[in-house]
């Protein structure tokens, strides 16, 4: 068996990021089930968040951070965040991220629930793509080894820590494990759950499943953060609008030409993307349409054409010029919050097992991710990951990341009834996103519960990549819907119309575990 000192899986910012570092501690291999720089990291437009303006400052930063997180962002995890950023910035700019500049000084753009212009571009709008194609070069000029078009199917552990992990080459459909000191679990979110989505194909819960069925404590998984506005035209995939497009004085609009948002949230087109989705969702209903638009007819068009180029080309190329014409706009499924449980180094229950970016959960986004975060918490927590590994080593004792403001739940097993369907990428994806999406109630949620429940025993025992797939969302789903379930409240991300408030006795983080 090959014997590696760490093994990274997943291709995104933080697994490129981490396997950068590792390589001057020792040796590092890569497995990515796609090509290195297939990835969500990619599709990023809004940019990263950092507090390095002159009016700025980390508190700022934070306290922005607490108040999206609707009272569960781990405060610890979220100050580390704040402080870290600048000097994490600086390190992509010495990797050679080209973010935008003027006069000399980067850029900084405003977006939704941020007190202040903070977020960094590379492109425009085409930030995550340069970050990922950068950081990407680096790792192919640097020498580390790379399996591409090869999907991690098991964790293996010894004496109750890492050991190794098993892969399938995709290609020829052979199996093959490799040992190592350190398992760094990258693989992203688990987007595909839901028919609408700003993800691309390859975010099938892959890192969630493997933790899952290692031991790893899975937490937050009920709380999902769909994007408010999705391009929305016939015959063309979700493509995301950057809520950066609102930051510059885009406004939503009814299909009657009406402003809204203003209706139901003081900030009005600025507020929190949670409010902002579940509101376009009620005006859709009123007015009896399956879109609202999104205004930037009123901005000079060279703001839009140089501070959006990515969107305006894909839409242009659609046959709709953003510049004249009103872009329709829906929501869809964007960020997974909940992940594997880390603490502030990265580490998970079990020793040598770390993970880091969507796939993770260091508690800083809490019920609802503050926009543009999730690229900064990728690099601030990766960064530690590798600082615990140089430090300490392997630990030897088992010890677990829950804290005082936790309960943990075994993954219900449900009583297994006939399914009405068969298990199937389209089926679970509609049955996710009419009973498990935006707006959540109890009926909804045990149907899709036992669903889900009798789906699972039925899936065949994987051999490919869609059948990997279909059994880590499967699963992923199951954790969503039967965290959804415990937490009867409203908070965040999560909306219960049986129980449309917050209640102050559940501000605690629901694990779920074997």
């Amino acid at each position: 068996m090959n014997q590696y000192d760490y093994i990274v899986v997943g291709s995104g910012i933080a697994g490129l990021y981490i396997a950068l570092l590792a390589k001057n501690q020792g040796s590092v291999l890569i497995i990515t089930k796609a090509t290195i720089d297939e990835c969500n990291t990619k599709y990023a437009q809004g940019g990263i968040a950092a507090a390095i303006g002159r009016d700025d400052s980390p508190e700022l930063h934070f306290q922005d951070t607490l108040a999206a997180g609707a009272g569960l962002s781990n405060e610890e995890a979220t100050r580390i965040m704040v402080n870290e950023a600048r000097d994490r910035v600086t390190d992509l700019v010495n990797y050679g991220v080209p973010f935008d500049t003027l006069n000399g000084e980067i850029t900084l753009t405003l977006e939704a629930a941020h007190s202040i212009s903070r977020i960094l571009h590379a492109g425009g709008d085409a930030t995550g793509e340069h970050i990922e194609l950068t950081l990407s070069d680096r790792v192919r000029a640097s020498g580390v080894q790379v399996l591409e078009d090869c999907l991690a199917t098991e964790i293996k552990l010894e004496n109750g820590q890492i050991s190794g992990i098993k892969v399938l080459d995709l290609h020829t459909g052979s199996t093959e494990e490799f040992g190592c000191r350190f398992l760094i679990i990258a693989t992203g979110g688990a987007g595909q759950l839901y028919k609408y989505t700003t993800n691309s194909d390859i975010a099938t819960g892959d890192g969630i499943a493997l933790a899952f069925d290692a031991g790893a404590e899975i937490v937050d998984m009920e709380f999902f953060q769909f994007h408010p506005t999705a391009l929305l035209l016939p015959g063309v995939t979700p493509f995301l609008i950057s809520e950066a497009v609102r930051g510059e004085g885009g406004v939503l609009r009814n299909i009657k030409g009406d402003r809204f948002m203003a209706n139901y949230a003081p900030d009005g087109d600025l507020a929190p993307r949670d409010i902002v989705a579940r509101s376009i969702l009620y005006e859709m209903k009123k007015t009896g349409s399956d879109r609202v638009f999104l205004d930037l007819t009123h901005l000079p068009p060279y703001v839009i054409t140089n501070r959006f180029p990515h969107i305006y080309r894909f839409c242009l190329n659609h046959g709709l010029d953003i510049t004249k014409s009103l872009v329709p706009v829906a929501p869809a499924a964007h960020y997974m919050m909940g992940g594997i449980k880390t603490n502030t180094w990265g580490e998970t229950n079990i020793p040598g097992l770390f993970a880091a970016g969507e796939v993770a959960c260091t508690g800083v986004h809490g019920a609802n991710r503050l926009a543009s975060n999730s690229l900064l918490e990728a690099i601030v927590f990766s960064r530690r990951i590798m600082e615990k590994a140089r430090r300490k080593g392997k630990s030897r004792v088992r010890q677990s990341t829950a804290a005082k403001d936790t309960r943990v739940y075994h993954l219900s097993h449900r009583p297994v009834k006939r399914a009405a369907s068969a298990a199937s990428l389209s089926s679970l994806q509609q049955l996710l996103w009419n009973k498990v999406g935006i707006i959540r109630d109890q009926e909804n949620l045990t149907e899709a519960a036992a669903t889900l429940a009798a789906w699972w025993p039925s899936l065949s025992r994987p051999a490919d990549r869609p059948s990997h797939e279909l059994r880590n969302l499967v699963l992923a789903g199951r954790l969503v819907t039967e965290a959804a379930l415990l937490r009867k409240e409203s908070r965040g991300a999560h909306f219960r119309s049986d129980f449309p408030n917050s209640d102050p006795l559940l501000q605690y983080h629901i694990v779920l575990i074997k």
